[in-house]
């Protein structure tokens, strides 16, 4: 991906090195857990509890889970004075801040045309090990997220790393299609999708709420390959290989093959992100019609 020419966004707060705690590993990465869960199980929950509101006690239905979600957050506080703003100077940073202004670009015009909504950008916070957000406490554990009670995009940038070593995914676009996958929330947000998915997922039972929240997860699939597409057709910016970076992404955080890694089943009905198939198939979608409309998953009678 020729990421280089793009402009760099001004809405990035780094607080990288000023942070402490927060668990290692990145998204869904197999291991041990709290309560009998695998960490791949609670990192799920955990994330859709930030992104939707929800306790993640309610997905998870455990003490200890709720005890670690508790944890202290005034350690990991960054004062206001020390947090830096703007472009970084770093090689990952300059590659986050270029990935979202890119993104800020290719919305400001996607989203008013096809929708008649205005894009209002989102801030993109880069932390290590662990942070404060507007949604509770951020660990590296839990992966990228977006925060909608504060607005913005959550990375601990070693999650890229995490992404090569562990699932044996790479590339500039793999690491694209996460940051646009993020944003792709704050889409849904600027819609008005997020704040009624919430509130229906507080008056259905859990396996109800879980299938509203592959829906939303498999929408911001959907989202990140439009911005894909219009992004290609403006900039030129895709190369040979892209897609198939995209998709190898995409397949290794499916909630099928995390479970599988982490538990050793699977187990459809606590799905909250959607199988490797389905995240597959929803960013193709939204990449080959480059349409906003193209994604809606809650309408769609198949996923």
């Amino acid at each position: 991906m020729r990421w280089e020419d793009f402009r760099s966004s001004d809405n990035v707060e780094d607080r990288r090195g000023q942070g402490g705690g927060g668990g290692g590993g990145g998204f869904g990465f197999p291991g041990g857990g709290a309560g009998g869960l695998g960490i791949g199980t609670i990192v799920i929950l955990c994330i859709i509890g930030w992104v939707t509101g929800i306790n993640p006690a309610i997905l998870i239905g455990g003490a200890e889970t709720v005890t670690r979600q508790r944890a202290p957050q005034e350690q990991t506080q960054a004062p206001d004075r020390e947090r830096r703003t703007g472009a970084p100077t770093d090689q990952t940073g300059k590659f986050a801040a270029a990935i979202l202004g890119n993104t800020e670009d290719v919305w400001s015009q996607v989203l008013p045309n096809q929708t008649g909504r205005q894009y209002t950008p989102t801030t993109m916070v880069l932390y290590t090990g662990g942070t404060r957000s507007g949604c509770g406490q951020a660990r590296a554990a839990m992966g990228p997220f977006y925060c909608p009670l504060d607005k913005k995009v959550y990375l601990d940038t070693a999650f890229f790393k995490e992404m090569e070593q562990r699932f044996r995914v790479k590339g500039d676009f793999a690491y694209a299609y996460v940051i646009a996958h993020e944003v792709g929330h704050h889409v849904q947000d600027v819609l008005g999708i997020l704040p009624k998915v919430q509130k229906r997922q507080q008056q259905v039972d859990e396996r109800q709420a879980n299938q509203l929240s592959v829906r939303v997860e498999l929408m911001a699939d959907c989202l990140a390959g439009v911005w894909a597409k219009n992004s290609n057709d403006r900039f030129n910016a895709l190369e040979q290989g892209d897609i198939e970076e995209a998709m190898q992404a995409a397949s290794a955080i499916g909630d099928d093959r995390l479970q599988k890694q982490s538990q050793g089943y699977v187990v459809p009905d606590s799905f909250t992100h959607g199988s490797s198939a389905q995240r597959m198939r929803w960013f193709q979608t939204g990449f080959k019609s480059g349409q906003t409309q193209s994604c809606d998953t809650f309408r769609a009678a198949q996923l």
